[in-house]
């Protein structure tokens, strides 16, 4: 029996300590938002490290206060290594068998297994290595009967037969099931067929919104800090913020890989240029996947190289920032912007949770349904179906009426908060559950 005054949970699908500054933001999102509310609360963190080690975040609470949120980070790997403990298919052994393993020992102890597949990794898309992958955890869960909760994720697509069967089979087998959008939640809804349950199959938000932003002492741009200050002054111009993917950047060949119809390059370029030429703006160029540059993902460097090509007076206009910082902390400073334009998802979701009206370039379907549960659908521009001058246009239009988008951020954004507060409710009321 576990005591409830001071719960453990296990989190699987969002490891921490990534260049992925996305991911963190999903894992600090769970654990600051139950510690808010349970502050006893204890956590083992899975990732794709070996053994146990110790791990800690700090959180900037209600009160304007810091805390720090410390927790057990714990291997699990899905890999041939059957020598090894943190393997998962070991794991899996060592739970039907009964035998020691520090993996499935935290998960025995747990209130309650959480999991978010990575956001959006709950499909068949990638293969079935990197299903098995985000399945196997699941699939650990309910064999050790621990409540299992799906927090806000993305489901499917589904094209194999067997592993559609499997993901329904493991919706059904979960104490409480939310997904991130409409879109996803009618696929959740399919999987479960006549098993769907409205009381614990529910449409929620990303975690991610939940995370509170966190000025880091000192600030991370002493440039953006008096640009802010001499805006807020009504001595200079708004300060709006791009962020540029290295992924697709990098190469136009990835993109095409993509479904990309046109130049993300040059849409980018362009954007910038228009931003500098048709009004006088400030622009912060904002990295949100912290590779090094020569990476192939790496957002500092696709910034830089669209700084270069900039004039030396339209450099006067333009700030790239410059990590390291941790995700709480860029949040804040996209939060102090007056628009935003974002090719990672976690980016734009750190605008529109900070109030800030964002668009963004959009690849994936799971950017339209974040953005329609902000109300800010109309500034997504697809790669995939639009040319670059149509792109372009939602871009620019959704700058020109950030006021109004602004507004509709803001109507939006008390529901959003409601649903945040009931997902976690629904955690803790799963632990409540566990015999």
């Amino acid at each position: 029996m576990n005591d409830l005054s001071t719960p453990h949970f296990c989190l699987f699908g969002a490891a921490p300590g990534t260049n992925n500054l996305g991911v963190d933001a999903l894992s600090q999102g769970v654990l600051g938002g139950l510690v808010s509310r349970s502050p006893g609360a204890t956590f083992t963190v899975f990732d794709y490290r070996r053994g146990k080690r110790a791990g800690s975040f700090e959180m900037a609470k209600a009160d304007g206060s810091e805390q720090t949120v410390s927790y057990d980070l714990q291997g699990a790997n899905h890999s041939k290594r059957m020598w090894r403990g943190d393997t998962l298919k070991v794991m899996q052994i060592a739970g039907r068998l009964g035998l020691p393993n520090s993996g499935v020992g935290a998960m025995k102890r747990a209130s309650a297994v959480l999991d978010l597949s990575g956001g959006d990794s709950f499909t068949d898309l990638y293969g079935r290595h990197r299903f098995e992958t985000v399945s196997l955890p699941k699939r650990l869960s309910l064999d050790l009967g621990v409540p299992l909760v799906l927090l806000p994720q993305t489901y499917g697509p589904f094209t194999d037969a067997g592993m559609r069967s499997e993901a329904a089979d493991l919706c059904r087998g979960a104490s409480s099931a939310w997904a991130r959008d409409a879109r996803s939640f009618n696929v959740l809804k399919e999987l479960l067929g006549s098993s769907f349950d409205p009381a614990r199959h529910r449409l929620g938000v990303d975690v991610a919104f939940g995370m509170r932003p966190r000025r880091r002492s000192g600030g991370i741009s002493a440039e953006l800090d008096r640009w802010i200050e001499e805006r807020d002054s009504g001595s200079g111009p708004p300060v709006v913020g791009i962020n540029v993917s290295g992924l697709v950047w990098g190469s136009p060949e990835r993109a095409k890989g993509y479904g990309f119809i046109l130049d993300y390059r040059s849409l980018v370029t362009r954007l910038l240029g228009w931003l500098l030429s048709s009004t006088d703006v400030r622009v912060a160029l904002v990295p949100h996947v912290i590779e090094p540059e020569g990476h192939y993902e790496s957002d500092p460097g696709a910034s830089k190289e669209l700084y270069e090509t900039l004039s030396d007076a339209q450099k006067g206009r333009v700030t790239v920032l410059s990590p390291p910082y941790e995700p709480a902390e860029i949040k804040h400073e996209i939060g102090r912007l007056d628009w935003f334009n974002g090719t990672r998802m976690h980016a734009t979701i750190a605008a529109l949770s900070t109030g800030v009206p964002a668009s963004a370039i959009a690849y994936s379907p799971k950017f339209l349904g974040v953005f329609e549960i902000a109300d800010q659908s109309s500034g997504v521009a697809d790669p995939t179906t639009l040319q670059e001058d149509e792109a372009l246009d939602i871009l620019t239009k959704s700058f020109e009426n950030r006021s109004a988008g602004r507004a509709a951020l803001a109507a939006a954004l008390p529901g959003i908060e409601s649903t945040l507060d009931a997902q976690l409710h629904s955690i803790l009321e799963a632990s409540k559950a566990r015999p």
